[in-house]
C-alpha cells in the first residue's frame, strides 16, 4: 500500500529534482531563444519543429510524465514514511532513483545520468544547430517539472500512484518489498 502523504524529507528531495531541472531550462533557454531570435533557414525551421515534436513526446511525455515523474513522487512518498537521516540529507538522489534503490533501478539511473552527462558535452560543440537541440530539450524538461507537481498533486489529492519505489528489500521492515508500493 502506498503512503498517500508528503513529508518534508519527501518535499525536500522533490523540491532538489525541480530545481536541478529548473536550472537546466534557465542555462538552455536564452541559448534556444537566442537561437531563434538569430533565425532559421527553411531545413533549420523544419529540422527544430521535428526536433522539438520528438523531443516532447519522446523526452517530455514517455520519459518524464510516464516514468521518472511519477516515480519521483512515489520515491518521495516513501522516504517521507521511512526517514532515514542520509537519505533525507541525499533525497533528491535518493528521488531520482540514484542512491538506495533495487539494483536494476540503480543500473537505469545511473546508465541515464551518465548518457544524459555525455550528450550535454557533445551537443555544446553543435555549434549553430546547438541552439534548436537546446529548445527540444527545454520542452521536454519543462513538461518534466510540469509532470511532478502534477504527481505531488494527485497524491496529495490522496489518490495513489501505481508505480513502484523501487526500494531494496529492507529486512527490518518486513512489508516492504522491492517493487511494491511502500
Amino acid at each position: 500500500m502506498q503512503t498517500r502523504r508528503l513529508g518534508w524529507a519527501g518535499l525536500w528531495g522533490i523540491a532538489g529534482v525541480v530545481a536541478l531541472l529548473g536550472q537546466a531550462i534557465w542555462r538552455l533557454a536564452p541559448i534556444a531563444l537566442d537561437s531563434i531570435a538569430r533565425g532559421w533557414t527553411s531545413v533549420e525551421t523544419v529540422v527544430a519543429v521535428a526536433w522539438i515534436a520528438i523531443a516532447a513526446y519522446a523526452e517530455g511525455y514517455r520519459g518524464f510524465q510516464r516514468q521518472f515523474s511519477p516515480r519521483v513522487v512515489v520515491r518521495a512518498c516513501h522516504l517521507t514514511a521511512h526517514p532515514r537521516p542520509l537519505f533525507v540529507a541525499l533525497a533528491p538522489l535518493y528521488c531520482m532513483g540514484l542512491i538506495h534503490a533495487t539494483r536494476r533501478r540503480l543500473v537505469t539511473s545511473w546508465t541515464l545520468t551518465a548518457s544524459i552527462t555525455a550528450l550535454v558535452l557533445l551537443v555544446r560543440y553543435l555549434g549553430r544547430w546547438r541552439g534548436i537541440i537546446d529548445a527540444g530539450v527545454v520542452i521536454g524538461l519543462g513538461w518534466g517539472v510540469g509532470a511532478i507537481l502534477y504527481y505531488v498533486g494527485v497524491v496529495m489529492a490522496g489518490r495513489p500512484l501505481a508505480v513502484p519505489p523501487d526500494v531494496p528489500v529492507d529486512p527490518a521492515e518486513p512489508t516492504t518489498r522491492a517493487g511494491d508500493n511502500a
